[in-house]
């Protein structure tokens, strides 16, 4: 099957979905201004765990759609899969999105799949900068959901509304973070903008950070495969300190590996250094106009010089001189309340400028429900 030029995306008459190859997935994500990194094929051999696939949505013979489907068995039932489709598929939200929902549901029943869970790249709203600030300083609200303004996008609701109409169950919990993707996330236009207006836009205490880090020294660097390590043993540092649980050095490897073969651009590596000495380090992808905070690692001693803050400014000027459309440093909670650990980092994500950005969140179908509602019960026995 040879790879066809995308149409615009538009409403077919009648849809088929059919196994695209990896070329052929790649060649469509390159000709769209933004997919997300977590839908290219290259993101199906990082995530070992899983079966992956790319599939095409096709009108007549025209490829129309595509995205990247992980399989997970059922502990226990090991010919039946969940199928997992993160920020995805790369179809048009707009209309009616039965066309495009059922015939992957076909598709993937009958291949195994005990249930599709999805999460739409579709946004619902969007608070800038300042709502954001005053929604922290004032204890009435507590939440994003709780701000008085904002704007809603209609495409959004609608989404939300049609698939519930069409059986898909809601996954994301209250506080926006879950074991998918998170429901809340933050970004910082780029569209039409120079480093000044970006940095003009920032708070006073980002635009202070930066200023001292370059007046102490700090200096930010690409790193390459062989830097790895290092910024894996300030990553450990950072997630022992932090409380999460880090990846192993190996999943950052291959990941390199991987989206680096795939696009020599895609991933990069920066890190910054104090007199010699490693204090922060983070990891930017990009594909077409969208660039992506992934991780991050920073040091607790010499905290003063503002190594990360060095490394996010290193990594919007990229993405500027890229010609990207937005910087996105992804997941936050909604919480705006001062007594919630939490807060600090939509404090943190709010002092680059920018917006929070709420989505329809992730959804299950269930194509056997039997088997469904024995992996939710295992599921929540697990996370008890």
């Amino acid at each position: 099957m040879s790879y066809r030029e995308p149409a615009p995306l538009f409403l077919p008459v009648t849809l088929t979905v059919a196994p695209i190859s990896d070329a052929e997935h790649l060649a469509f994500v390159r000709a769209r201004r933004s997919v997300n990194f977590l839908q290219t094929p290259a993101w199906g051999r990082v995530k070992t765990e899983w079966r992956s696939e790319s599939l095409g949505w096709f009108d007549g013979g025209r490829l129309v759609g595509a995205g990247l489907v992980l399989h997970r068995p059922v502990p226990g039932l090991s010919r039946f899969t969940l199928a997992y489709v993160p920020w995805g598929p790369d179809i048009d939200w707009s209309g009616d999105i039965g066309a495009w929902l059922d015939p992957l549901a076909a598709y993937l029943k009958v291949r195994g799949a005990f249930a599709i869970r999805l999460c739409p790249p579709v946004r619902t709203h969007t608070w800038d900068a300042a709502q954001v600030k005053d929604g922290v300083a004032d204890p009435a609200v507590g939440r994003l959901t709780g701000l008085p303004d904002g704007h809603v996008d209609p495409t959004g609701a609608e989404v939300s509304r049609r698939l519930r109409a069409g059986g898909w169950l809601p996954q994301s919990p209250e506080d926006g973070f879950g074991a998918g993707q998170p429901q809340f996330t933050y970004e910082v236009p780029l569209v039409g903008r120079s480093e000044d207006d970006v940095l003009k836009a920032m708070n006073q205490q980002w635009r202070r950070n930066i200023k001292k880090a370059a007046k102490v020294g700090v200096e930010v660097t690409v790193g390459a495969a062989s830097d790895l390590a290092a910024f894996h043993e300030l990553y450990a540092h950072t997630a022992a300190r932090d409380g999460f649980t880090p990846r192993p050095l190996t999943y950052f490897e291959t990941m390199f590996a991987e989206l680096s073969a795939e696009d020599p651009g895609r991933i990069v590596l920066y890190l910054a250094r104090h007199e010699g000495e490693l204090v922060a380090a983070t990891i930017l992808v990009r594909v077409g106009g969208h660039a992506w905070y992934a991780y991050g690692a920073s040091s607790t001693a010499k905290r003063e010089v503002r190594g990360s803050n060095a490394c996010q400014w290193a990594m919007i000027r990229d993405a500027l001189a890229a010609g990207c459309d937005v910087y996105d440093l992804r997941g936050i909670t909604p919480t705006l309340d001062v007594a919630d650990p939490q807060v600090g980092l939509i404090r943190f994500k709010a002092g680059t400028g920018g917006r929070a950005v709420r989505y329809v969140g992730e959804w299950d179908l269930p194509l056997r429900p039997l088997v469904y509602r024995a992996f939710d019960l295992y599921m929540r026995r697990r996370g008890r």
